[in-house]
Parts: structure tokens; C-alpha cells; sequence
């Protein structure tokens, strides 16, 4: 045999390639780590020899100090993968107190099938062999009376009892050996090195980790947000590939502690998936994992499997990884193709934006028709579009398809479809607070609760306790920075606003959320020159130039600025309809057609509602052309919506708790009935401090129950309960923003203040609206009857 020349090892069915590091059943490659097959390796060089433990561990770990429960981890998943038993053990022997021996017989062949028989032992050894059941402990017992003591057996069975008692000492020292991870250390995926030549590897084999190890309770992954800020106060491209040696910086300076490196290589027709986890700080090796995949199609298989390996190694308790274990190819897709799509819109939807990661969701979807992920992904992507019809459409795919998906995802599809499909909150807060509890490490409930959820009821020192909570949890949230802000701006607290907007961006936040944000707490502080600086940062970046102009068209509205409010509401619809968001545009027209109706032009605000109409039948549209043609007079039409509403929309809590309740309250009152409508409107009580979703989209319709109450009490000439009503309205000015009803509680308020005869206080609220109103338009219906009321007033108080 030549110098060098390859040498194959076969024994039994099974041959073992140590140039290829392949072990092969046959023709089917059989998974075991690159550790368990150097202890095979050595074994059967060795076959019917006795290697001792220390011979084992110093060719094993020859630099590093190993505890002996690392060897028989080996031992232990050599025997599995060759099918031995504990009662069975044809190819690996334990010799107590020594080590193994390899009992199959081996034989060396070159590939040319030159064979070479390299152990046949035929001759009998006296050794002790023992099975490592602890039942397989022999029975110690001193001889009865008048029988001699058989001291051989004696010594035999007492070492034998010795030895084990030593193993399940080792045993139970490996059972709570400390874990290589703590529930509070976090992990950095990097990129997997592909050698295979076929690109569909590259960013799919990734986010399939992400998806199998997102399953855990126990890990917490470095989320995308963090890296990408990590990569840039690094001077490189977000977009930068993250190789082992990036990856261990990133996660060194993101306070990670183990970076998980990947790789993917041919293997003749088979492909070869390995794990390592490493060290951040030191770079030392925590584990690592191999996995054997005989076709393309079989790799995801094999991902999975190295994967919950993975998590067991590192502390997490074997209850956990069974419980949340789904394969990828359940939770995701058995497509490479649909996953490397979907990966690439996963990255694009946090980083670039949702328009751009359309494209790659729908191409998912398109390959597999079943990827529940990418429905509930591509419903995400057409909400931040406003495209509510599509949003809803695509998450009830992904709702449908929910059991096809890892835990983990199955409580990110179940909460929006209750947010965005059904939107009963309620619903939404259960799924949510059980995900939290179950997932502490992921930021995403408590930013739906903060900002989607507990704003609807109002409850918003909650929705700020669960905003600091996700930038706990994730501080390069992006999103989350603009969630809290609001929350604190919808609660009053101005300053602490202001406070994380700065955060925000300090950490250069580009995301239009948070300018708009800016935008409202500079016009609820009266800042006019941070509100005009901040519309020339949103000039001509969409979705920000749209939101904040028509935000303008409310701060306009609001101060009597009519004409002006309509040119630049026409130029929000304008810039929705050029980018094709139809239903943006319907909500911006809904919303002027109630302001016109407050303000007493009845033909323009019927005018607005059936244009609105005609766009979309939307919840919030529907409601605001509702409400505007009940304002003119139109109540035949008015019902008629409220009908629907009613009807379509059965769990939505903003239809049922909010929009319903004022609208048909304002009908009775409109028809004579302030008894029935101040009934009616006891439902809306649990959320009538709420930002219904169309205040949260197009700034109308929050606190409207309250002002529809204080109309209806002033009817029942009941004034004082009126006042309190059109008081707590001026107190919640920051829920109400720049929504023009919130300038007409002042006038309302005096008409309280008049009818329960405290006319100072009527005078005081007729000067602070029409100071409001001070430079308005002339011939406004609204302010006209307002200046005829205080010159009323003021005669009545002279006399």
C-alpha cells in the first residue's frame, strides 16, 4: 500500500470515509458531528485493541482540558448512530475503569477495492464487559452459613460495582454540568459559508436558523435592528455580509455572547450543513454541529436537526426543545427558493421599507402557495401601505394556513390577524400578553400592545410601560422608539415625548413614524417653527410628506383656516393616489368630510363622504362619511352605514366600541331623541378616551362618544354634566391632537357653562375658541353663530 494512498474502513453495512468525513449506512450518509466521527475514526484504526480513556481525550481535545463527560457524550451518539443498545452492543465495548474497544471486525480497502483485513480477533479474552443500564448491577451478597466465600467473584463484582458507581457520578456531574448559555446571554447568527455554487443557499440557510431558534423561550437573538446600527456605527454597509470574523465584532460590541457561524459544502451528489458556536469575547468554541443532507431538498431536514441539537448542548432543557421544535419545513416552506425570497423581504421590510420588500413576499408566496410566514409578512407590508383591504386579505391567508408555522410565528400571525382582520383587541391583548410570557426576549408583543392595542382603550400609562419594555428588550428597535413616543405624547407627557424622539434620533431612526410624532408634539406645544422645520425634513420623502401634510390640514382646519386645510388635504390625497394607495386617500377624504360637517358645510361635507365612498368601503372610512352625512342632515344614508358597519365588522373593538355607538347616538339626537342616543352611547364608555385606528391613521374620530355625550346632555338641558364632558375633552387635548373637534370643545364647553348658568365661565369659553379662531375664515357657518352667541352673552351679563 502506498504512502498516502486513501484508505476506506468498512465493518458490517456501514463504511467510513475519513477524507470526506462521511459515514455512510450503505449508500446513505449517516449525521454525526466532526468530534463523534474523530472518535470513530480513532476506534476503528484500532479495531479489537483496548484504547484507554486519556488515549480518547488527548487525541479528541490534545489543547484543551475536557471533563470525561465530553467523551462519553461521544460514546454515547457513536453507539446511536451505529444502532447499538444498551443490550446489544456489537460494535462498541466499554472495559470499566479503562475505556473501549471496537468488537466489529474492520476491513481497509483502497477505492480500487484492494482489501486489506486489518482485525479479526478470534482468540477469548477475560475481561469485564459491562452494559451501562444502572438495572445491570450485580448482586453483592456475603456467603450464608457453612458455605466458603468465593473471593474471585467477590473482588470481580465488588470492582464492577465500583466502576459504576464512579459512571453515575460522571453521569450525574454531566446532567447539571453548568450550561454553555444563560437564559439572559444573546446570540449573533452570521452568514453561512456556501461553497456549493448555488446561490439559493446564501441567505436562506440563515433565516431558517433564525426561524428554528426563534422557537426558543430559553435563546434571545441579536435582532436585525441591532446589527444593522452595530454594522453602521462600524463605518460598513448595513447590507454587509456577515462573515465569522464581522460577525464576532458585531456581536462583541451589541454585548452578545456567542456568535453561531454556518456552513454548507458538497459532498459528491450529498451536501454536508455545519454549526459553530463560538465565543464572542475570546473566540473559544462552545459547540459545534454537522449534519448530513443526501439531497437539496433534504437540507432544511438536516438544518432543523442541527438546530435542536444545537439548543440542547447549550443549556436549554430538553421539556423546551420538544414542546417548541416545529421543522422548517412545517414552520416555513420546504421551498429553498420561496425561503431565499422571503429572507431577502424579512431583511428589506425592517431596513429599506415595506414598498421594496413587496416584490420578494410576493415572489414566496407565488413558489409556495402554503408559506404561512409570507402571507402574515406580505399583510404586514400592505398595512404600513395603508392598504388595509390587502393587509387583511393576506394575513387571513396566513391565518388559515397558522398551523404550518413554529410557535413563535403562529403568536406573531394569530395577533395581527386579530389587529388587522378582525381587529377585536380585546382578542388581540390575550394573544399577546401569553406571547409575551412565553417569549421574553422578543420585543414584537409589547410593541403591539404599546402602540395597536392599549391605545384603543385609552390606557395609555400601559401602552408606555410596554413601549420602554421592547426598547429593554431591544434598544435598536427602530419602530419601537416612535410607539413610545406616542404613547407618552397620547398620555400628555410632552417632555418624555420630546425625550425619545431625541433618542431616536440619535441613533439615526429613519423611519416617517417618528416625524410625525415630532410633528404633533411641536403643534401641541404651540412650537410653529419646529412644525414648519419639520415639514421641510418630510418634504418630498414618502410616506412622512403625505402623513404630515395632511396632519397640516387638521392644524389648519383647527384654527379656521378652511380653505387652505382643504388645498393642502387635496394634496395628501394627491400624493396617496400617485403611489396607487386608494384607500389612504379615502381615509384623508373621510376625514375632511367630518371636519366640514362640524364646521356647518353640510354640501361639502356630503360632497366629501360619497367621494370617500366611491374609493373604499374601509371601517374608517365608512365611519367618517357616516358621521359627516348624519352632521348634514343626510340620516337616511347615515343608518344605512351604520348598519353596515355593524354587520361587517362584528369584533372590531374601534366599530363596536367607538364609531357605532357615537354615530347612532348622533343620529337619535338629530331626530329628537337625546334619552335614547345618551343609552346608546353607554356602550362606548370602556374606550371613549381611545385612539380608534382611524385617529391613529388620519387624526379623526378619538373622543367623539364624549362629544356626541356633551351635545346630548346640553339637549336634556342638563349643563353642568355637559360642561364635564366638553372639560374632559380640553384635559385629553394630546389624544385629540390637531383634530379640529378639539378646537370646537371650547365653544361647546360655553354653551355649557351658559345653560348651567355660570356665565363668567361661558364668557372665558367663547374667548378662548374664538382666540383659537381669531384670523379664521369669514362665513364659516360655525363661527358665525359662535359670535352671535358671545354678543348675546355679553348683553345678557351687561344687563
Amino acid at each position: 500500500m502506498a504512502t498516502g494512498a486513501r484508505i476506506l474502513y468498512e465493518f458490517g453495512v456501514f463504511r467510513v470515509d475519513p477524507d470526506r468525513q462521511l459515514l455512510l449506512r450503505g449508500e446513505q450518509p449517516i449525521s454525526v458531528t466532526p468530534k463523534v466521527f474523530e472518535t470513530l475514526l480513532i476506534l476503528v484504526r484500532r479495531s479489537g485493541e483496548l484504547v484507554t480513556k486519556d488515549e480518547l481525550m488527548g487525541q479528541l481535545w490534545p489543547d484543551s482540558f475536557v471533563e470525561e463527560s465530553n467523551l462519553s457524550q461521544n460514546i454515547f451518539m457513536l453507539r446511536k448512530a451505529l444502532g447499538d443498545t444498551a443490550d446489544d452492543r456489537r460494535h462498541i465495548v466499554t472495559l470499566p475503569g479503562r475505556g473501549y474497544r471496537f468488537a466489529a471486525e474492520v476491513r481497509a480497502i483502497h477505492p480500487e477495492d484492494d482489501t486489506i483485513v486489518i482485525a479479526s480477533r478470534t482468540q477469548s479474552q477475560l475481561v469485564v464487559e459491562q452494559s451501562e443500564r444502572e438495572t445491570d448491577t450485580p448482586e453483592l451478597s456475603l456467603p450464608g452459613p457453612g458455605r466458603a466465600l468465593n473471593w474471585p467473584r467477590y473482588a470481580v463484582a465488588t470492582a464492577v460495582f465500583i466502576v459504576l458507581l464512579t459512571a453515575g457520578v460522571l453521569l450525574w456531574q454531566h446532567r447539571h454540568r453548568s450550561p454553555v448559555l444563560g437564559g439572559n446571554d444573546t446570540v449573533l447568527i452570521a452568514d453561512f459559508t456556501n461553497t456549493t455554487g448555488d446561490a439559493v443557499f446564501d441567505d436562506a440557510l440563515r433565516q431558517g436558523l433564525v426561524v428554528q431558534l426563534e422557537q426558543s423561550p430559553f435563546l434571545s437573538l441579536i435582532p436585525e435592528n441591532r446589527i444593522h446600527h452595530t454594522l453602521q456605527l462600524m463605518g460598513q454597509p448595513p447590507k454587509n455580509r456577515l462573515t465569522a470574523d464581522v460577525a464576532r465584532e458585531v456581536c462583541t460590541r451589541a454585548g452578545g455572547a456567542a456568535v453561531l457561524d454556518g456552513s454548507i459544502a458538497r459532498l459528491g451528489t450529498a451536501y454536508v450543513i455545519g454549526l459553530r458556536a463560538v465565543d464572542c469575547r475570546d473566540g473559544s468554541a462552545l459547540d459545534e454541529e454537522q449534519a448530513q443532507a443526501a439531497r437539496k431538498e433534504d437540507v432544511l431536514s438536516a438544518l432543523s436537526q442541527i438546530a435542536a441539537r444545537f439548543r440542547a448542548r447549550v443549556g436549554e432543557s430538553l421539556a423546551n426543545v420538544q414542546e417548541h421544535n416545529t421543522p422548517l419545513a412545517e414552520a416555513t416552506t420546504p421551498s429553498l427558493e420561496a425561503l431565499n425570497a422571503y429572507s431577502i423581504g424579512h431583511k428589506l421590510i425592517s431596513s429599506a421599507g415595506a414598498a421594496d420588500a413587496l416584490p420578494f413576499l410576493q415572489r414566496a408566496v407565488s413558489i409556495d402557495s402554503n408559506f404561512a410566514m409570507a402571507y402574515a409578512l406580505l399583510g404586514r407590508a400592505y398595512g404600513d401601505l395603508s392598504e388595509f383591504e390587502l393587509s387583511a386579505a393576506e394575513t387571513t391567508k396566513a391565518y388559515q394556513l397558522r398551523d404550518r408555522t413554529s410557535d413563535a410565528e403562529k403568536f406573531w400571525i394569530e395577533a395581527a390577524y386579530e389587529m388587522q382582520v378582525t381587529e377585536n383587541m380585546e382578542r388581540a391583548k390575550q394573544i399577546c400578553e401569553v406571547w409575551e410570557r412565553t417569549y421574553p426576549h422578543d420585543p414584537t408583543p409589547a410593541t403591539f400592545l404599546a402602540g395597536i392595542i392599549y391605545p384603543v382603550f385609552g390606557k395609555y400609562d400601559q401602552a408606555i410601560e410596554e413601549g420602554k419594555k421592547a426598547l429593554k428588550v431591544d434598544p435598536d428597535f427602530l419602530i419601537a422608539f416612535a410607539i413610545l413616543s406616542s404613547a407618552y405624547e397620547w398620555g400628555g407627557s410632552l417632555q418624555e415625548a420630546d425625550n425619545i424622539i431625541h433618542q431616536g434620533e440619535a441613533r439615526r431612526v429613519p423611519i416617517p413614524e417618528l416625524l410625525l410624532t415630532k410633528y404633533d408634539v411641536a403643534f401641541l406645544r404651540g412650537d410653529r417653527d419646529e412644525m414648519e422645520h419639520v415639514a421641510a425634513l418630510a418634504h418630498g420623502r414618502q410616506p412622512a410628506d403625505e402623513w404630515i401634510t395632511q396632519h397640516a390640514a387638521s392644524v389648519l382646519a383647527r384654527a379656521g383656516h378652511v380653505l387652505q386645510a382643504r388645498k393642502a388635504a387635496a394634496g395628501a390625497e394627491a400624493m396617496a393616489q400617485q403611489v396607487g394607495n386608494t384607500e389612504a386617500a379615502a381615509l384623508y377624504k373621510a376625514g375632511t368630510a367630518v371636519w366640514e360637517g362640524f364646521l356647518g358645510n353640510k354640501t361639502n361635507a356630503a360632497q366629501r363622504a360619497d367621494a370617500a365612498l366611491r374609493l373604499s368601503k374601509d371601517s374608517g372610512v365608512e365611519y367618517g362619511a357616516a358621521f359627516a352625512l348624519a352632521l348634514s342632515g343626510k340620516a337616511a344614508r347615515a343608518y344605512q352605514l351604520a348598519d353596515d358597519l355593524e354587520k361587517r365588522f362584528p369584533q372590531n373593538t374601534s366599530v363596536q366600541c367607538s364609531y357605532v355607538p357615537a354615530l347612532r347616538a348622533q343620529l337619535s339626537l338629530d331626530q329628537g331623541n337625546p334619552s335614547k342616543a345618551l343609552d346608546l352611547l353607554q356602550e362606548a364608555v370602556p374606550c371613549e378616551t381611545g385612539t380608534p385606528r382611524s385617529a391613529i391613521h388620519t387624526n379623526f374620530g378619538a373622543m367623539y362618544p364624549v362629544y356626541v355625550r356633551g351635545e346630548v346632555l346640553l339637549a336634556l338641558h342638563k349643563g353642568p354634566e355637559a360642561a364635564r364632558e366638553f372639560e374632559k375633552m380640553i384635559e385629553h387635548r394630546s389624544v385629540l391632537v390637531s383634530d379640529p373637534v378639539g378646537a370646537l370643545a371650547h365653544l361647546e364647553l360655553g354653551r355649557a357653562y351658559e345653560r348651567a348658568g355660570d356665565r363668567e365661565k361661558a364668557r372665558s369659553a367663547y374667548a378662548d375658541f374664538l382666540a383659537l379662531w381669531q384670523d379664521a375664515d369669514p362665513g364659516i357657518p360655525i363661527l358665525i353663530q359662535a359670535k352671535a352667541e358671545q354678543l348675546r352673552l355679553h348683553g345678557a351679563i351687561s344687563h
